[in-house]
C-alpha cells in the first residue's frame, strides 16, 4: 500500500457543470451541424464549445486557455481532445468559424429557453453598455471614443445593445460603434429582434437614455408596447401632483405610484414614482456633494480676495473644473467672478433656494411612460423594475466573464470575442434558472466555485510481474455538495 500513488490532479467539477448546461440547451448538436468540417482535425464546434466553457468557469485569454487552464482541468477526458492538440491559432480561428453562427444559436436559444423554462419572447428588455479596448484598435472601423460606462473615456471603444427576458435570459445581442448614442440603437434592434423572431405585439422595457419621441412613435407604429423611463426633466411638469395625495403602494419596500396625465402627451400613461429608499440616497448624495462643491468654490473666494489668484481665466477653469466634477450641485449654485472684466476682486457664491426646494420634493421621484391599457401602474413599475436584469446581465458579463478590457484589435475577433462573453452569460442565467426552479437559489457564481472543488485524479497501483494499474476517477464530494447534484434532473 505505501507504493500507491495519486498522479494527475486535475479540475472537474465546474467544466463538467459548464458542459451539461451547454448540452442541455442542445447548443453541441446545434454547432456540430453548422460547423462541421471533415478537413478538420478536431472539430470547429469542439473549440467554440471548449472557448465557452473555459470563459464560464474562469475567463482568461486564447493564449492563457492553450498554456495553463486546459491542461489544468479533465476537459481532454470530458471532450476527447489531448492536451497537444490545444494552442492559441487553433483558437483563434475557432472564433472566426464560430463569428457567423450568431443569428442561428440566437434563434436556437429561444426554443430552448421555451422548452426547459417556457420562456416567451412577448416581453423583452433593452439596454446598453459598452467596453473598452486596450490598444489603438485600428483594425475595428467600430472602436470610437464615446461616453464610457467603464470610466475610461481615454480608450476607443465598442457599444452593446443587450436584449433579454424578465428573468435575465439573454436573448440577443448587437455591436455599434463606440461614440453612438444609445437612443438611435433602438430601430436596429427591433429590426433584428422582428427578423429572427417575427412581428408581434411585444413589451419592450427600457430606460430615459433610449427614449425620444421618434422612437416611441415607431414602436407604436409596429403595434407594439412599452414601459419606458422618461428623462428627469419631465418630472418638472408634475410638480403639483409630488404633493397631492392619491398614491398607492407598488411593493413592500414603500415604493408608491399612481398614474398622472401629461397635458399635451393624452395618448400615453405616465406614472408617478416615488420611492423612501431612492430618496434617501440621492439626498445623501447631494448633500455630500454641495458640501465639497462649497468648500471648493469658498476656497477659490478666498484666494482671490487675498490677491493670490489675480488671473481671470485661471480662476474660471478653477470653477468650471469643480463645478463639472459636482454635477449634482452644481445648480444649486450660482457663482459671479466681480468684476466681470479685468483682475477679479471677489467671488460672489449664492445658494439658489428655489432649485434647492424643488430637488427635495423630486428626490425618489421618477416618471414613467407607457401605451399599454387595461394595466394597473403597479403592475407597470413592476414591469420596469425588471430592467435590473438586464443591468445585472451587464455587471456579470464585465466582471466574472471577462467581456472588459477588450485585447483584440480587428473587428471580427472583437465581434467573436463578445459572442463567447454572450454564451457564456446564456450558460450562467441558464443555470440560475435551473437553480432557482430546484429551490436552490439563483446564484450560479457560488455553485461553480463549490463545484470547483470536485477533482479527477489517477490512482496508481504498483502490481508484481506487471506495469502499474492506473485508474482514473473522480474525487467524493462533500455530503452538500452531493444532495444538491442528487438534485440536478
Amino acid at each position: 500500500l505505501k507504493r500507491v500513488k495519486a498522479e494527475r490532479l486535475r479540475r472537474f467539477g465546474d467544466v463538467y457543470l459548464g458542459l451539461a448546461v451547454w448540452k442541455r440547451l442542445g447548443l453541441d448538436g446545434l454547432l456540430a451541424g453548422l460547423m462541421s468540417d471533415s478537413h478538420a482535425e478536431i472539430g470547429w464546434d469542439t473549440l467554440a464549445c471548449l472557448l465557452v466553457v473555459a470563459r464560464f468557469c474562469e475567463p482568461s485569454s486564447e493564449l492563457a486557455l492553450a498554456e495553463r487552464f486546459y491542461a489544468t482541468t479533465a476537459l481532454d477526458d470530458l471532450l476527447g481532445v489531448p492536451e497537444g492538440k490545444i494552442n492559441d491559432d487553433r483558437l483563434y480561428r475557432a472564433l472566426d468559424a464560430l463569428l457567423p453562427q450568431k443569428d442561428a444559436i440566437c434563434r436556437h436559444l429561444i426554443g430552448r429557453y421555451a422548452e426547459w423554462f417556457g420562456t416567451q419572447v412577448d416581453f423583452l428588455l433593452y439596454d446598453v453598455t459598452s467596453t473598452y479596448f486596450e490598444g489603438q484598435a485600428e483594425g475595428n472601423d467600430l472602436a470610437r471614443r464615446g461616453y464610457s460606462r467603464d470610466h475610461r473615456p481615454d480608450c476607443s471603444q465598442v457599444c452593446i445593445g443587450l436584449v433579454v427576458t424578465p428573468d435575465g435570459l439573454p436573448v440577443g445581442y448587437e455591436v455599434f460603434a463606440g461614440n453612438r448614442a444609445d437612443v438611435t440603437t433602438l430601430d436596429d434592434m427591433i429590426e433584428l429582434l422582428e427578423d429572427r423572431y417575427g412581428q408581434a405585439r411585444r413589451i419592450w422595457v427600457f430606460d430615459r437614455g433610449i427614449v425620444s419621441e421618434d422612437n416611441l412613435a415607431a414602436l407604436r407604429a409596429r403595434g407594439a408596447r412599452y414601459v419606458v423611463g422618461t428623462p428627469k426633466s419631465m418630472l418638472r411638469r408634475f410638480e403639483t401632483q409630488l404633493l397631492e395625495d392619491g398614491w398607492e403602494p407598488a411593493a413592500e419596500s414603500g415604493v408608491e405610484v399612481r398614474t398622472v396625465t401629461h397635458p399635451d402627451l393624452g395618448s400615453d400613461r405616465f406614472i408617478l414614482c416615488r420611492s423612501p429608499q431612492r430618496r434617501e440616497k440621492e439626498r445623501a448624495i447631494l448633500a455630500r456633494q454641495a458640501e465639497r462643491l462649497e468648500a471648493k468654490l469658498t476656497a477659490i473666494q478666498s484666494a482671490i480676495r487675498s490677491g493670490r489668484l489675480h488671473d481671470p481665466r485661471t480662476a474660471e477653469r478653477r470653477i468650471g473644473r469643480w463645478m463639472g466634477k459636482f454635477t449634482r450641485a452644481e445648480e444649486l449654485f450660482r457663482v459671479e467672478l466681480l468684476p466681470a472684466e479685468g483682475t477679479p476682486t471677489d467671488l460672489q457664491i449664492e445658494r439658489r433656494m428655489e432649485v434647492e426646494a424643488w430637488a427635495a420634493l423630486a428626490q425618489g421621484a421618477y416618471l414613467l411612460r407607457s401605451n399599454v391599457e387595461g394595466e394597473e401602474p403597479a403592475r407597470l413599475w413592476q414591469w420596469y423594475i425588471q430592467l435590473t436584469q438586464a443591468e445585472a446581465a451587464f455587471r456579470l458579463t464585465k466582471s466574472e466573464l471577462g467581456l472588459r478590457p477588450v485585447y483584440h484589435q480587428t473587428r471580427e475577433r472583437v465581434e467573436a470575442h463578445i459572442l463567447v462573453c454572450f454564451l457564456a452569460l446564456v450558460l450562467r442565467r441558464s443555470l440560475d434558472q435551473w437553480m432557482h426552479a430546484k429551490g436552490l437559489g439563483t446564484c450560479s457564481r457560488r455553485l461553480v466555485e463549490v463545484m470547483r472543488e470536485v477533482r479527477s485524479l489517477d490512482i496508481v497501483l504498483e502490481v508484481k510481474d506487471r506495469g502499474p494499474v492506473r485508474l482514473r476517477v473522480v474525487g467524493q464530494p462533500d455530503k452538500p455538495l452531493q444532495q444538491l447534484l442528487h438534485r440536478r434532473r
